[in-house]
């Protein structure tokens, strides 16, 4: 086991727009979104109807096939609407909050066993910020994880700072690893260049293991990788720190309160900061943003498109604001010059100002071609891995194959720098998820 990791593959992308260490805002919504589409495995099960009124930490769905997992509301208020799509399938439930918040008293006590950490998340609607890998689902009542991963920083471009988001809450990060401790050890990844400053260096109870490196290092997959690769019949759970830091406000307060810092970011975006806000607030109230914009909830790479009308995801602690780009391009690849344009090979000019930062917008120009061959991914994949194979295998829907190069180890999220260097421009990370897609299916 290596408590030092020092990755040399990956690659940072150079956009504009970091989040400024400063709160721009306060935002308390009229409606929030509660989102089952949030939870990978997640089949709702709806527990109330329009006009019912929930506090904060009330089930508002259920787990069909496990019915002790609930989702619960961030918010006091009534029950707005409900909301679906195609074939009927539940989108979101809508709650009209209150002016005043109310909130279900789940008891400030500390859980003594396993047992009473599972009853606790479970009760509170928290057990969905448990993430089972592999495949990346909601953790199962009856697994037993060997081990329970959290990455303390992320390496996404544009991410949030967790040590100023997250820097004054050291008792509730300690008393969530103090609960997750009692079902399985705790592994926590701190960035290396600033361990002595960071908050989460004086967390205790759990396995300490120092990153550096480019993007992916933050990534817990690419950490789990390299501290305890996950094998075929293993089990190991992951949680992001909002979450953690959620469970441990929980315990030591009793009250179920989602509250968070936003990190409003990207190049379209007027001014970059944070914003407090809860999960499924509307990002028209978070942003201010109109005209051709896209609303990232998230990263450039793995982030979901929210659109105009969206709401924050429950894991989201991140938007990304990016120009639409529509233009098309005269000439293309064939310039000589493109001083706006940032390449990963030597094909223009970026590589001699490394430190340059880009005003890039979603144009993909051009479409997909034929599959490539090269080693670019593998120059930015560090994982024991051959991902080349590995997609290759999950388009062919090969399980032996994909069980051979490592569909265990990865979520889509990993191999996302494939889609930036791709010069097929193929979809990769939606490639990876088609194949964890039909694991799930064919080895349920």
């Amino acid at each position: 086991m290596s408590n030092n990791l020092d990755l040399k593959k990956g690659l940072n992308i150079p956009l504009k727009g970091s989040p400024a260490r400063e709160v721009l805002a306060s935002v308390i919504p009229d409606v929030v979104a509660v989102k089952p589409t949030d939870f990978k495995g997640f089949v709702p099960r709806l527990l109330v109807k329009e006009g019912d009124r929930v506090l904060a930490g009330s089930p508002v769905m259920a787990h069909k096939q496990i019915p002790e997992i609930l989702l619960t509301s961030p918010v006091s208020g009534t029950v707005q609407e409900i909301v679906r799509g195609e074939k009927r399938k539940l989108l979101a439930v809508l709650v009209k909050a209150d002016e005043n918040q109310e909130y279900v008293s789940f008891g400030a006590k500390a859980p003594q066993t396993a047992e009473e950490t599972k009853e606790l998340l479970l009760k509170s609607g928290l057990w969905g910020s448990l993430i089972q890998r592999p495949y990346g689902v909601l953790a199962g009542l009856e697994d037993k994880p060997k081990a329970i991963f959290i990455s303390s920083f992320s390496t996404d471009p544009l991410a949030a700072d967790t040590d100023f988001t997250l820097g004054d809450s050291l008792q509730d990060l300690q008393a969530g690893v103090n609960a997750l401790a009692k079902i399985a050890p705790v592994h926590l990844s701190i960035r290396k260049e600033v361990y002595s400053s960071t908050t989460f260096h004086k967390v205790e109870n759990v396995v300490e293991h120092l990153v550096s490196g480019p993007h992916p290092a933050g990534n817990v997959g690419v950490q789990i990788s390299h501290i305890s690769p996950i094998r075929k019949g293993e089990t190991v759970w992951t949680i992001a720190p909002q979450q953690l830091a959620d469970i441990g406000h929980l315990i030591n307060t009793g009250k179920l309160d989602l509250t968070r810092k936003v990190a409003i970011t990207g190049p379209a975006a007027e001014k970059t900061g944070y914003v407090i806000a809860l999960p499924g607030t509307p990002v028209k109230e978070l942003t201010g943003i109109e005209g051709d914009v896209r609303v990232i909830g998230g990263n450039v790479l793995s982030g979901e498109n929210l659109g105009a009308d969206g709401y924050l995801g429950f894991f989201q602690d991140q938007i990304t604001l990016l120009r639409e780009g529509r233009e098309r391009e005269w000439f293309g690849w064939a310039k000589p010059f493109r001083p706006k344009v940032h390449s990963t090979s030597w094909c223009y000019f970026s590589w001699l100002t490394p430190g340059k930062k880009y005003d890039l917008d979603t144009n993909l120009h051009g479409g997909v071609r034929a599959f490539v061959e090269t080693k670019c991914f593998e120059d930015v994949t560090p994982m024991d891995i051959f991902p080349i194979y590995l997609i290759k295998a999950c388009l062919a829907g090969d399980i032996e194959k994909m069980e051979k190069f490592g569909i265990y180890e990865v979520l889509p999220e990993d191999l996302a720098l494939c889609d930036y260097v791709d010069p097929s421009k193929n979809e990769i990370q939606a490639i990876i998820q088609k194949g964890i897609d039909l694991m799930i299916k064919e080895m349920a």
